[in-house]
């Protein structure tokens, strides 16, 4: 009979203390939970700040933003890293609103992960523009806007300039599409007063010709991908 008692006792002494574990194990991982969740929610945050720390830009907005970036902003050289090499390049100080425009997309990673989607043979290399549904949503999130011709500084369509192609909507005054630009793979003085040149290759030629050696299709579409893979600030 005191064998039993003291078996019976010791059966309520273990649950007690299993319940006292598992009520402490999931205390625990409660408070693990709500740790996961409210550094997630912090990130978040963060993230959302860091995205909006400019503001999302528009036709009336745009023009007043990039005339205050270009002064904070005076970087002039670039690279744009191709799966066919580097294309440096030097954006001209006269045209400001085009070089800061490209300056600030630069730093935001707007180009990365976007194409030579356009290639006309002894012509242009037009970048800038993807099928990526990524980038499509990037771009959303800056804003919709286009930049005005900036064609009286005195430069020509030589060979190696990058110029700044008008917006495929209907578009009298050929204003300019932000996203998009192209080189010149050969003279187009043709080109001269219609379209923004804003800056010229100083390294990588050889690259743009390799580019616009490429075979394309009947839309000008290299039939295997052009990437630009990068572009970023060299000073």
């Amino acid at each position: 009979m005191r064998l039993l008692i003291l078996l019976s006792c010791f059966v309520f002494l273990f649950n007690c203390e299993d319940k006292q574990s598992k009520t402490k194990s999931n205390t625990l991982k409660t408070t693990q939970v709500k740790d996961s969740i409210k550094k997630e929610v912090d990130s978040v945050k963060k993230d959302t700040v860091t995205k909006r720390k400019y503001p999302f830009l528009t036709e009336e907005n745009a023009m007043d933003f990039f005339l205050e970036y270009e002064k904070e902003n005076p970087e002039n050289k670039v690279r744009i890293t191709t799966d066919k090499g580097d294309i440096d390049i030097l954006l001209y100080d006269k045209t400001k609103f085009h070089r800061a425009n490209f300056i600030y997309l630069t730093k935001i990673g707007a180009f990365d992960d976007t194409q030579f989607h356009r290639v006309v043979k002894n012509f242009i290399i037009q970048g800038g523009n993807t099928d990526d549904a990524k980038v499509a949503k990037r771009r959303r999130d800056i804003g919709h806007y286009l930049l005005p011709t900036d064609t009286k500084r005195g430069f020509t369509h030589h060979r190696g300039v990058i110029s700044m192609p008008s917006s495929d909507i209907d578009n009298p005054h050929k204003l300019a599409s932000p996203f998009e630009f192209f080189i010149t793979q050969q003279d187009a003085f043709h080109l001269d007063g219609n379209y923004t040149i804003f800056g010229e290759v100083i390294s990588g030629l050889d690259v743009v010709d390799q580019i616009n050696a490429v075979q394309v299709d009947e839309a000008d579409w290299p039939l295997h991908n052009v990437y630009i893979k990068t572009v970023r600030i060299l000073e």
